[in-house]
């Protein structure tokens, strides 16, 4: 049975438009297919339907332009557009994008074309200032993740670690920000993204290996983030001015006060300007092994010219102080050349010679102790002076008083020198601090009172004998109990010497608990074994132990054993020589005419003892505050002994 053959069907049959738009539905979708005898027509019809596609897509874009776009919308466009990584789009994933037209964000140019003018406009529409604002901040917070990402995959820095130094940098992320911006215009960077132009600067400015640099000289990430931001971008310059501190001793750990404690950009400065100054002041005597302990305690020093320098040099060495006195000055206190102003620096000089002192006097009170000028007039010396002129003390006790302890003078008023209590009658207080003006500083109740009541309990002064005591030994004070007084107290104890006896000799000489025991080790035994001399002599006069054992007391006893004559000790050692041998010739010339029979009974120096009696007594209780200098406080000691031994 024969078949007829299939009719070719007919160009508008049903058939034939079906296979049609197959045909070109799998050109213009790139599928493959069998090469056929029309290949050449089909590229030609694929092109022209590609190019079709694309004019349309222009219009969808273009029309995209036409409609208003709600702020929302506009902020979302945004962080699409310019976050680091784009969200994948892959068939099934979900876009946040209610808007079907909007199914794919445009470009970004379309978000600042110009809006349809609105009925409140008078012309055409204006930029959105705020839209432009909010594009910067979400490049500068991508800017600030790729610096992040290069922190802790280049650096291996911590995140946190990141994180802290990234946001306080920003005006180095906005550097970065710039400069990846303007590489756009050159043609190897023309077609690369955002994001790998600020890797290439990042990585271009060695930042991470100079905060990994930093980092390891002890610098903490605040400090390394405040000197990025101080160099501009020119990060060499850090290194290089570290780099050069270094060479001169400066420590790690005080890099960054001296990189940023300048009081101005001193990585503005070059090297040779520095090392000019660091030559100057070691010609002056400030040591090279000093120069790092200097520059770390006054690093505005480093913001000085050459010639400020030499002003402040000089300013102190026309003072009369030679250069090691300077270069001493300098190393114990570095803010004394360039912490103050030179208006400062002449009116505390010019202060410190109200006081009768000379410029001389006050270049040696300087060098010795330049902390003086780190303190102020108004806070500190005139409130002082008048405290002290309050007590009774006069200029010259001022004077000796800067002299003697010059740290007096820069101790606070209300906190340190006001509050002491140590039961002295008022009008000795001022001959006590001229005489030992460190009592100033003593704090009450862990050094003054301690004392105090160790002299009462474990060393025998009575309560009524106290305040002299400490009017005519006011040094006591300053000596340890444990390492001083106590040692002193067990070794007259234990010379047989009873607790108040111990007491009455301290009252009367207190300086005996201040001397070294090696000291009176030679001379008791002297006093004892070869001057055969009572112990009771040596409680009666302890100012035996002050006196030279090989100058005063050996040469004497021997003038009094040739002469066959004796004295009581006080007799014997507190004259002068020419006294001394007075002493003895009358005492001989006294023995002669008793043996000739002139006279009835043994002389016992008539004339000398008369002469001593007729001297008044002296109240213990006002020596403290009738003696206004330590020679009146000796001659009144030695007449209250002399009348003490008389009665």
């Amino acid at each position: 049975m024969l078949t007829a053959p299939s009719p070719s069907p007919c160009p508008h049959s049903p058939l034939f438009s079906l296979r049609r738009t197959t045909t070109i539905s799998a050109v213009i979708h790139h599928h493959p297919q069998d090469r056929q005898h029309n290949a050449k027509s089909a590229s030609l019809l694929r092109y022209h339907f590609t190019n079709t596609q694309q004019q349309q897509q222009q219009k969808q874009d273009d029309a995209v332009v036409d409609v208003v776009i709600p702020p929302e919308e506009k902020v979302k466009l945004l962080e699409l557009s310019l976050v680091r990584k784009r969200p994948p789009q892959f068939p099934g994933s979900i876009y946040d994008m209610s808007s079907d037209s909007l199914s794919h964000p445009p470009h970004l140019r379309t978000l600042f074309k110009q809006q349809p003018p609105s009925s409140n406009d008078d012309g055409g529409g204006d930029v959105d200032e705020e839209l432009i604002m909010k594009a910067l901040d979400i490049r500068r917070k991508v800017t600030a993740e790729i610096f992040k990402e290069a922190m802790w995959r280049k650096g291996k820095f911590g995140i946190t670690y990141s994180t802290n130094v990234a946001d306080r940098l920003p005006d180095f992320i906005d550097h970065v920000m710039i400069k990846a911006a303007a590489l756009k215009k050159l043609p190897e960077f023309a077609d690369s993204s955002f994001n790998v132009r600020a890797k290439w600067v990042i990585e271009d400015s060695n930042v991470v290996p100079l905060i990994r640099w930093l980092k390891h000289n002890g610098l903490s990430y605040p400090k390394i983030a405040k000197l990025i931001c101080m160099s501009g971008g020119n990060l060499e310059s850090i290194r290089h001015l570290a780099e050069w501190l270094k060479s001169v001793h400066v420590k790690g750990e005080f890099l960054g006060v001296a990189l940023l404690k300048t009081g101005g950009n001193i990585l503005e400065r070059s090297i040779e300007e520095l090392n000019e100054i660091v030559e100057y002041l070691e010609t002056n005597g400030v040591r090279r092994d000093w120069m790092g302990y200097v520059m770390s305690r006054c690093p505005q020093l480093l913001s000085q010219s050459i010639e400020e320098v030499k002003t402040r040099v000089h300013f102190y060495l026309d003072m009369g102080m030679n250069k090691n006195d300077f270069g001493t000055m300098v190393f114990k206190y570095p803010k004394i050349l360039g912490f103050l102003t030179l208006e400062e620096m002449n009116q505390k000089v010019t202060y410190l010679k109200e006081f009768g002192l000379s410029t001389e006097d006050v270049g040696r009170l300087l060098a010795f102790r330049p902390h003086l000028m780190g303190c102020g007039i108004g806070e500190r010396w005139k409130p002082l002076v008048k405290y002290l002129y309050y007590l009774g003390v006069s200029r010259d006790g001022m004077r000796r008083m800067l002299v003697i302890k010059p740290m007096v003078f820069c101790f606070d008023l209300e906190t340190t020198i006001v509050p002491k209590d140590i039961g002295v009658r008022d009008e000795g207080i001022a001959n006590m601090l001229v005489k030992f003006p460190s009592l100033l500083t003593y704090s009450l109740y862990k050094k003054i009172r301690p004392v105090v009541i160790f002299l009462m309990t474990k060393a025998g002064v009575s309560e009524r004998d106290i305040g002299k005591c400490l009017a005519l030994g006011p040094e006591l004070l300053g000596c340890s109990i444990g390492n001083k007084l106590e040692v002193n107290v067990k070794y007259f104890l234990s010379l047989g010497i009873k607790l108040h006896q111990l007491g009455a000799m301290i009252a009367d000489f207190p300086m005996l608990l201040r001397y070294n025991i090696d000291i009176f080790r030679p001379k008791y035994r002297y006093l004892r074994r070869t001057m055969v001399r009572p112990l009771q002599d040596l409680i009666e006069f302890p100012r035996f132990f002050s006196y030279s054992l090989e100058e005063r007391i050996i040469p004497r006893h021997k003038i009094m054993v040739e002469n066959r004559v004796n004295f009581k000790l006080r007799y014997m050692l507190a004259c002068s020589d020419e006294e001394f041998n007075q002493k003895v010739a009358d005492k001989v010339e006294g023995r002669r005419l008793y043996e000739l029979g002139l006279i009835n009974e043994a002389p016992h120096s008539q004339t000398v003892d008369d002469s001593l009696r007729q001297q008044d007594a002296v109240d213990y209780t006002d020596i403290g505050s009738k003696a206004s200098e330590p020679q009146a406080i000796d001659s009144s000691i030695e007449r209250t002994e002399f009348d003490r031994s008389s009665n």
